[in-house]
């Protein structure tokens, strides 16, 4: 059996993140019981819900423990299988966390699934048709429930969830309007992922200003927003929401450091009789092979083109999440293993 290299948590952040919370072990992978699968992964997932899962706090999910393999996605090849569904030379995709090989007991349900790389590439499967694209989907169809012709709106709009809603929002008949950080993720926004509008909110920091280009970005008002950073963003879009406006809330990057997030004109919730609500994708698992489906056809037709941003080797981890969080990447950030 393979030597496995694993990151793991090894003290909590006080404030931000740093490289210092995490260390790099080596161990021994076990040998295979019935019903197990030894999977070789070749892309880790980092996503910003990690970061929330680092403090010794309240939330969602229970806080991740210390001295165990980071939590994340992962895809890869099964090179040895003691279960009937999974052959060796198998793409895969799963929960494998941060280490180069997982045993995975795969006759529990949702721990592994085969993937098809013949019209969508093996990375994919963790950004444009895995769980972001998912989680995508579901803001956009269960929460904001958009009609044709309606202005929505999504925070981070170049990363992994805002470039699949982009592509659902459009297909359904929707103006999208996006917000991210620089010219160049602006121009990518339109130029390549069909915003209408993308709104650089390093040019625009503060509410005041922001909610001034959301305006002139939509005329019509704001019918529906996606939100993942929080702070003075969602401030300004809610400046701009329409009556019976509906906002998914799906990330507050803006406060994984641990501080508090006011909001700074909470009587909109009533006066424009907001929705808002906040969700978590692994808890509808129901939805999963609708959303799945339509999400890989529109990679397929070239409708969804997400970018990639990929470190290279697993002791590059830790940097690529903290860039993460402060928007370095450019679309879905991965670490290649092999």
């Amino acid at each position: 059996m393979p030597t496995n290299r694993q990151i793991v948590l090894d003290n909590r952040p006080e404030g931000e993140a740093t490289s210092s919370n995490f260390k790099l072990v080596t161990t021994d992978t076990p040998a295979l019981q019935d019903g197990q699968v030894l999977v070789h992964h070749h892309y880790l997932s980092l996503d910003p819900y990690m970061r929330g899962r680092m403090n010794d706090s309240k939330s969602y999910a229970t806080p991740h423990p210390l001295g165990e393999v980071m939590i994340g996605g992962t895809v890869g090849e099964v090179v040895e299988s003691r279960h009937p569904k999974f052959a060796p030379g198998d793409k895969v995709a799963g929960m494998g966390g941060w280490q180069e090989y997982s045993v995975v007991n795969a006759s529990e349900p949702g721990l592994l699934r085969k993937v098809d790389t013949t019209h969508v590439p093996l990375s994919f499967y963790l950004g444009a048709v895995g769980m972001p694209g998912v989680t995508a989907w579901y803001g956009l169809n269960e929460i904001i429930a958009p009609k044709a012709g309606e202005t929505v709106v999504v925070s981070a709009a170049t990363g992994a969830v805002g470039s699949a809603y982009a592509a659902l929002a459009k297909a359904r008949g929707c103006r999208v309007v996006g917000i991210a950080g620089g010219p160049e993720k602006c121009k990518y926004a339109v130029d390549e992922l069909h915003f209408d509008v993308c709104i650089d909110y390093r040019a625009h920091p503060d509410v005041k200003t922001l909610s001034k280009a959301l305006k002139q970005a939509c005329p019509a008002g704001i019918d529906g927003y996606f939100e993942n950073v929080g702070g003075y963003i969602l401030d300004a879009v809610l400046l701009r929401t329409n009556a019976f406006a509906r906002v998914a809330v799906c990330g507050m990057i803006a406060g994984y450091d641990g501080q508090p997030l006011p909001m700074e004109n909470p009587a909109l919730i009533l006066v424009n009789r907001l929705k808002i609500e906040g969700f978590i994708v692994s808890e509808h698992m129901e939805v999963w092979p609708k959303a799945l489906q339509e999400l890989g056809t529109l990679v397929a037709q070239g409708k969804l083109k997400p970018r990639e941003t990929i470190a290279q080797g697993l002791e590059a981890a830790p940097e690529a999440f903290l860039g993460l969080l402060k928007g370095k990447n450019f679309g879905k950030q991965l670490v290649k293993l092999i």
